[in-house]
This record gives structure tokens, C-alpha cells and sequence, in this order.
């Protein structure tokens, strides 16, 4: 934005800094006015959801549970700043998935889903100095249409190994859209950010805000 001129102003000390390399997210806070800096976490994702499972956690606690851990381990290597963490599980049946290892992980994953409903949950947290100040967590409800494995796999060879970053093993902004007989929900939050949650938490905050032009 250039300077003096009308938008979104961010009044933090420094940069917001998204624990996370993932570019999704990133374009979603630029979009909002928010230039984020990212670092990755230096978190086991696989070992937190398979603890959290084992003890029965509901998915929306496993979804926070993994974006505060990222948030708090990235505060602590960065002092004085605040630090967004963020993450999304899938829950099916009372099952609670995180995202496919493999295109045959993925190939089961999308034939389980097919022709039923499932819930995509997105958590945010914000932290500072290894202490949590914020946590939100939203939900979207989706149905994938039936799929015959041809279609399966015809899908998974178009689109390749880059369903692995999603937990669906789909990926709705792009070609996985044709996948789905229904949505409902926050676009952001299938992708992968409660934005609104976060963004009133930030303007509540006095982090950001629109500036008028200055004459």
C-alpha cells in the first residue's frame, strides 16, 4: 500500500509472523491487509494428533491443540513478537483425520468420503513470549459426491502429490471443487484460517484497521 494513501493499516510493533510456510495462508492475510512473515514450526503435527486421538479429543480441541503448539514453539524463538499459528483437521464419523502420507492414503481417504458429509475444522491461536493470548476454531460442512475409484484415480494423477497438503486430500480452490456436491461454510476456513474470528480479535486488539487517505 503506498504510503499516505487509503486502506488496511497494520499497527503492530512488527510484522505478524505465521508460524507456517503454507501459502494458502499467507495469501489469505495479504488479502486482508496483513503482510505476515513466515517461519516455520519445528513441530511434530503426526505424534500431537495421534496423542490427542488416542485420548479421545474432540476434532475442534485437536485442531487447537496443534495451532497453539506451532504459535507458542515459534514465540519462544522470537521475543516481543506475536506469532499466528494455525491448523485443520477433517472429522468423518466420529474419526478425526489429518492429512494423507501417501496418493494411496489419499486414494482411500477420498473413496471413504465420497457421497457423504464430513466437517472441516480450522483453529487459529496467537501467542507472545511462549504465553497464548488468543484462540478461535471455526467449521465448514461438506458433502463430496459419489466417486467411482476411476474417477478416483483419474483425479489423483491430474492433480498429483499436491492433495497431499490437504487434509481431504482435495483441494476446493482448485480442481477438487468438482468433487463436492455441497459446501457450507467461511471459504477461509476450508481452506484452512477462521479469518473472521481472527481478524475481529486483531481490530478488537487495535492491530488493525482502515486508514483514511491522508491530505
Amino acid at each position: 500500500m503506498r504510503k499516505g494513501g487509503a486502506g488496511v493499516a497494520w499497527a503492530g510493533e512488527a510484522r505478524l509472523i505465521l508460524a507456517s510456510r503454507s501459502a494458502t495462508r499467507r495469501h489469505l492475510l495479504a488479502r486482508c491487509g496483513i503482510d505476515a512473515e513466515p517461519i516455520a514450526a519445528a513441530v511434530d503435527e503426526r505424534s500431537i494428533e495421534a496423542e490427542e486421538m488416542r485420548r479421545g479429543a474432540l476434532p475442534s480441541v485437536v485442531a487447537r491443540c496443534l495451532a497453539s503448539q506451532k504459535a507458542l514453539v515459534v514465540s519462544r524463538r522470537t521475543p516481543g513478537r506475536l506469532v499466528l499459528g494455525a491448523d485443520q483437521v477433517l472429522a468423518h464419523q466420529d474419526r478425526c483425520f489429518a492429512k494423507p502420507a501417501t496418493l494411496d492414503e489419499a486414494a482411500s481417504r477420498l473413496a471413504e468420503l465420497a457421497g457423504k458429509h464430513h466437517r472441516l475444522i480450522s483453529a487459529c491461536a496467537l501467542a507472545r513470549d511462549g504465553v497464548l493470548v488468543f484462540e478461535a476454531a471455526e467449521t465448514a460442512e461438506l458433502k463430496m459426491r459419489e466417486l467411482s475409484q476411476t474417477e478416483i484415480n483419474a483425479y489423483l494423477q491430474t492433480v498429483g502429490e499436491q492433495v497431499l497438503a490437504s487434509v481431504g486430500a482435495y483441494q476446493v480452490e482448485g480442481l477438487g471443487r468438482l468433487l463436492f456436491e455441497r459446501i457450507e461454510g467461511d471459504h477461509a476456513v476450508i481452506l484452512g484460517l477462521p479469518l473472521t474470528s481472527l481478524l475481529a480479535y486483531l481490530h478488537s486488539a487495535g492491530l488493525i484497521g482502515f486508514r483514511a487517505r491522508q491530505r
